[in-house]
């Protein structure tokens, strides 16, 4: 199967898990976790849900960047890479976010509003897609293409990560599913479009 091929699965399937979501699964899975706000399994997942904020990420790229740039050209391209998915995915994230103005799940236990509401720019409408998703989901793709012996786990800890956008309720499932596409399809379309040349590639030796 080609990797185009991958792709169009991997989006049709996203999608229609992302409908499946908002109509039978968004609401339901909300108020279960919403009922667990005074737990310790609530409390572990508001911490683990900073790991997903992107600052520590682009500085991280930037610098790294900016340290190797003349010595190690590769690993210089790496932290761009890095720098560029978290920043993309991000900016796309919220141009989405603001477009689609879908209430978060707090305005739903407020006032039972659900839905959306395009061109929004209030922090309570525009859950749709996540922000940390997608900046975990292309780190975990950055990485995934500089140490593919490790991609497993790559992923496995951005997928605990997205999942704690859901456990505080910050999120809901659709909107996880989302950002996760997101993240990894803005690694994956930068990664081919600027950095797969043999004059830019990352580790040249280990990426076909």
């Amino acid at each position: 199967m080609s990797e185009r091929h991958y792709w169009i699965i991997a989006v049709s399937a996203v999608c229609i898990a992302g409908v499946l979501s908002f109509f039978f699964l968004d609401l339901p899975v909300a108020i279960f976790f919403r009922d667990l706000k005074d737990s310790g399994f609530y409390r572990f997942f508001r911490f683990v849900t900073r790991q997903g904020e992107s600052q520590w990420y682009l500085a991280a790229g930037l610098a790294a960047f900016m340290l190797f740039r003349r010595k190690k050209p590769s690993a210089a391209s790496s932290g761009l890479l890095l720098f560029s998915s978290v920043a993309f995915s991000g900016l796309t994230a919220d141009i989405v976010k603001v477009v689609a103005g879908r209430a978060r799940p707090k305005l739903y236990f407020r006032e039972t509003l659900y839905g959306f509401d395009f061109l929004q720019f209030e922090h309570a409408w525009i859950s749709f897609p996540s922000g940390h998703s997608a900046t975990v989901f292309s780190v975990a793709a950055t990485l995934g293409i500089l140490y593919p012996r490790y991609r497993p786990i790559f992923f496995l800890w951005a997928a605990l990560i997205a999942f704690s956008r859901i456990a505080t309720t910050q999120h809901y499932i659709s909107d996880v599913l989302a950002g996760s596409l997101l993240g990894a399809a803005s690694t994956a379309f930068l990664y081919h479009r600027y950095f797969k040349k043999p004059c830019h590639a990352i580790i040249p030796s280990a990426i076909p």
